[in-house]
């Protein structure tokens, strides 16, 4: 068993103290509840989360994605009653990259929260692009929830 924080300590070869951070956010119109059992399924991510990456699966309980780098894995939080998304994308070169998660209640509706670090070596320039990708995801999230939300009957 390895000592209390060491895991923290493996975790910081991709960070220093701290790092430049994004959180980015979008209001969802569908209850919290629906939210998060439709993000809790890692199945669900490649219908929305193109920064992802391609070929997204699930064998010998690993999930895997194809991505310009090659192929990561992705571990993610187990369900939760607090609407706790975390999770962690391990690069080919074996560096994880942590990825801050939630869904929080929003009156009726909800709101998803991402946050995105600038790793060590990403220009301004690179970090504004991934921002505007997970935005760009964030958006297609809501239009998915929410057009699920309208084809609903009644």
């Amino acid at each position: 068993m390895s000592a209390p924080g060491s895991r923290r300590n493996e975790r910081m070869t991709l960070m220093t103290l701290t790092q430049p951070s994004r959180t980015l956010s979008v209001r969802i119109e569908r209850a919290f509840g629906e939210t998060y059992d439709f993000l809790a399924e890692p199945q669900n991510f490649p219908q929305w989360a193109s920064g992802l990456g391609q070929s997204f699966a699930f064998a010998d309980g690993v999930w895997t994605a194809q991505t310009p780098l090659g192929t990561v894995q992705i571990a993610f939080t187990p369900r939760n009653g607090f609407g706790v998304l975390d999770h962690r994308v391990t690069l080919p070169g074996g560096a994880d990259v942590e990825v801050p998660m939630r869904v929080i209640a929003n009156g009726e509706g909800s709101e998803v929260l991402f946050t995105l670090f600038r790793l060590p070596d990403m220009s301004p320039e690179k970090f504004a692009e991934d921002a505007a990708w997970v935005e760009r995801d964030l958006a297609t999230l809501k239009a998915l929830l929410e057009g699920a939300k309208a084809s609903q009957p009644g």
